[in-house]
């Protein structure tokens, strides 16, 4: 028995050792094999049957929450008056995406057109759509800023086209129509004898494009020779660069498309994508780590140099002719309309905004915009974009129904697009790309720690077995030697007998 306890323990130690390379060996090569499955499941490929789903048809949740800024004092503004404006609202709509005519391309490249519906949602809404509101009306104060260097006779004569068709500077209609369209006699008119005046020529409502209609032609990377550039947009309606700004920086199509980005980001990674209703690429930056659903995830938001002007933030010169900071002049891409995009409640913009119009209290938690990404895979779990649709009004001579309209960036709506991962999506989301890779690390923690702590106990087992065998073989000998001394004879005893005997027979 005593022989066999020291194999045994050097059983042990060999186990041990086995685990702790085994261990070791997992600390290199699981990160890899992860990353491994990340870039093969997040390249844009029908095979990939989560992220492509996911990228193909949105299978979250999406609405789109519009407010509008309802005018308290019209008859006042044209007098020359500061604007009062109460926001209502939010009316909810929840908007179905779906790319069609997919197309792969042999350069690793894939094309496709997003199509859009938007479905009002009464129970997630602040009122109906048969509510009616008050704004300025774009037709008339849009055409007169746009019309206010031709000559003073042309303007005399759209002055009596307006009062032809009893139009008016505000415009106060139902939720619904002011969205989706009404007929216009001056919507006739204007596409008769103006084309190109107005971006429609059917009903003329501020989200009359946006239903039933697609974002354009993307041509984006698959990412399958180079993950790196998996979604970056390749080009926009055959378009590599933009032709509305003034810069070629400005011009260019940075980023995805708003939707996914590449996986394998770091705090110091910025979110680019392409925005065909802003007309622009725009960019957001790293805020702050966060957890959804156990989840990991990076917000990133908006930057304050995001609609800077040109005098603020120097890159930005090639978006103007610009106005205050928090602006974005988008009237290159509107049919020269004087329209301008901000954060909503001009959150973020030169505080002189908020002093041409009362009603508005900007605030980053309501009017913020945010994007929350799973950094690891790149695709997004919480998304809010918040943005702002502003005309720029004032007193234009020999247009009458202008009034005394002081010059002023006057709100009109704010609109907020948010979606969230949900639903069975999430379940199978955190299994594959965290609860698996957390099994997985903590595995290779525990095979290094228990194999560690197998040594060293089998160890100390070891030197205790080879310690007591080693007493018990001392023992043993000394055992054997006192008894064989007991055995054998006492020599000086047997010496003295025998001298005794020789004495006596002496005598």
């Amino acid at each position: 028995m005593a022989i066999k306890r020291p194999k045994v323990a050097i059983g042990f130690i060999v186990a041990g050792v086995l685990m702790v390379v085994f261990g070791t060996i997992m600390c290199f090569v699981v990160p890899l094999v992860i990353d491994d499955q990340i870039v093969k499941n997040t390249v844009i490929d029908p095979k990939n049957d989560l992220t492509y789903t996911m990228w193909k048809d949105i299978p979250v949740p999406f609405f789109m929450s519009v407010y509008f800024f309802n005018v308290l004092n019209p008859a006042e503004i044209l007098k020359g008056e500061k604007p009062m404006v109460e926001q209502r609202g939010p009316y909810v709509y929840r908007k179905q995406c779906q790319k069609e005519n997919i197309t792969f391309h042999p350069n690793g490249t894939v094309s496709y057109r997003e199509y859009r519906q938007y479905h009002f949602e009464p129970s997630m809404s602040a009122g109906n759509e048969s509510d009616v509101v008050t704004i300025p009306n774009m037709l008339v104060l849009g055409a007169s800023v746009m019309m206010e260097n031709l000559p003073y006779v042309l303007r005399l004569m759209m002055s009596a086209t307006f009062k032809t068709f009893k139009e008016g500077a505000f415009l106060t209609k139902p939720v619904g129509e002011l969205m989706w369209g009404y007929d216009s006699g001056l919507v006739d008119f204007l596409n008769q004898y103006l084309p190109g005046m107005i971006p429609t020529s059917g009903k003329f409502g501020l989200f009359s494009e946006f239903n039933n209609s697609n974002t354009g032609l993307f041509t984006v990377f698959t990412g399958k020779d180079d993950i790196r550039k998996v979604h970056r947009v390749d080009s926009w309606n055959g378009l590599t660069e933009l032709p509305y700004w003034r810069t070629a920086q400005s011009n260019m199509i940075n980023g995805t498309a708003g939707q996914m980005w590449p996986p394998f980001m770091t705090k110091e990674s910025t979110l680019p994508f392409y925005s065909p209703d802003a007309c622009r690429s725009m960019e957001l930056v790293y805020q702050r780590p966060g957890e959804m659903y156990g989840i990991p995830l990076y917000r990133y938001v908006a930057p304050k140099t995001l609609f800077a002007n040109g005098t603020d933030y120097a890159p930005n010169e090639g978006f103007c002719p610009c106005r205050q900071s928090g602006l974005l002049n988008v009237s290159t891409c509107r049919h020269n309309s004087p329209v301008f995009i901000s954060h909503p409640h001009f959150f973020n913009a030169d505080p002189v905004l908020l002093d041409y119009v009362q009603g508005l209290n900007p605030s980053e938690e309501k009017h913020g915009l945010f994007i929350d990404i799973h950094p690891q895979t790149g695709v997004p779990l919480n998304v809010s974009i918040r943005l702002q649709l502003n005309l720029y009004m004032k007193k234009v001579s020999g247009i009458t129904e202008t009034g005394k309209i002081s010059d002023v960036v006057m709100p009109m709506i704010w609109f907020e697009e948010n979606g969230y991962i949900d639903g069975p999506i999430v379940n199978t989301f955190r299994t594959n790309l965290v609860v698996l890779p957390t099994v997985l690390e903590y595995l290779q923690y525990i095979l290094i720690g228990l194999g560690l702590a197998t040594i060293i106990v089998a160890t100390v087992v070891y030197h205790k077995v080879k310690r007591s065998n080693l007493n018990v073989s001392v023992s043993s000998t000394f055992i054997e030697n006192v008894g064989a001394a007991q055995k054998e004879p006492v020599k000086g005893s047997h010496g003295l007998e025998t001298k005794k005997k020789s004495i006596s027979t002496s005598d």
